[in-house]
This record gives structure tokens, sequence and C-alpha cells, in this order.
């Protein structure tokens, strides 16, 4: 079985409250057209090891600013447990599409931390 190319926008995400990967937390990647408006590029869902790396299949990405969202609610839910932020947006810009863009987020179910990572 073939592996699917990695993204140039890639994210892992670490559940710090139960210091496991968050896996299967659903993440969807826009970018932000010259009106302002947002177009979806990429769906996805994590992997066991918390990670998405198909985002954006095919090609490199443009100069501009993207939103990495997360669907926070639906992955606590699962877990029945509540939480503060029912979805995390990271917006973040790329000003080079030579370079690999990855976005980890630390999750906890009141709290989260991102930055750009290699």
């Amino acid at each position: 079985m073939s592996q699917a190319p990695m993204s140039p926008i890639t994210t892992h995400v670490l559940d710090t409250a139960r210091g496991l990967p968050a896996a299967g937390l659903r993440i969807r990647l826009e970018v932000r057209s010259g009106t302002g408006r947002w177009r979806t590029l990429g769906r996805g869902i994590t992997d066991p090891s918390g990670r998405l790396a198909t985002l954006l299949p095919e090609g490199r990405p443009r100069r501009g600013v993207y939103r990495l969202t997360f669907d926070t609610a639906a992955y606590f839910r699962a877990r029945q447990l509540r939480c503060f932020y029912p979805s995390v947006n990271v917006v973040f810009e790329i000003r080079d599409s030579n370079e690999h863009y990855h976005v980890p987020l630390l999750l906890s179910p009141f709290g989260y931390q991102t930055y750009r990572g290699s």
C-alpha cells in the first residue's frame, strides 16, 4: 500500500491533558482570498500518532494567509469530556512557497498552544 505524499503544510496534535497524541481530530485547511473570504483547500483527520500530513496533497502553497481549524468539540465529546474552546483556529502566513510549514497544536480541554515547528 503506497503512502500519500506529505503536504507542504502539516500538523501534529498532542493531547497534553492525557499525555497522548490527539488521534481522530478533524482539521480543515483554508486560504484567505483577496476579498477576505476563506476557501477550503483540504480536510483530514489526525492519525494514531496525532499527525496529519495530507492537508494539501497537490502542489505547493501560494503566498498568502492560511487557517487551520481544529474541531476540538467533537474530539473531546468523543472522549466524554467538556471543553472550553469548541474549535481552535490557527491563522498563519506563507511567504515562501518552497518551505515546509509544520503547525503543531498542544491541546487540553481548557487551553491550547501552537507554534511553527519543523
